[in-house]
């Protein structure tokens, strides 16, 4: 059975958009600062709205949404705990 990635692809790039939102919002929850409460979440919904604009034109694009959305939140955690010092 082969997977065919322009058919599936965009849903399952927005299935993990909406795995990644936990993510930001448990951020937006936890450290209550400025930047994870109005930044990051401004920032996933950039990238669900894009992920909405390119669901049926450009599938392998979806697909890699949550990644770029799950490296984003990392980089972002990585560095308010070096500059910041933030501790969930």
């Amino acid at each position: 059975m082969k997977t065919d990635l322009k058919q599936s692809g965009s849903w399952i790039g927005m299935s993990g958009m909406a795995v990644a939102s936990f993510l930001y919002a448990y951020s937006a929850i936890a450290l209550r600062d400025v930047i994870s409460m109005v930044v990051l979440p401004s920032v996933w919904l950039a990238l669900f709205v894009l992920g909405c604009r390119w669901f049926m034109t450009r599938p392998f694009h979806v697909l890699a949404l949550p990644v770029v959305a799950i490296a984003v939140w990392f980089a972002v955690m990585y560095a308010g705990e070096m500059l910041l010092g933030w501790r969930a």
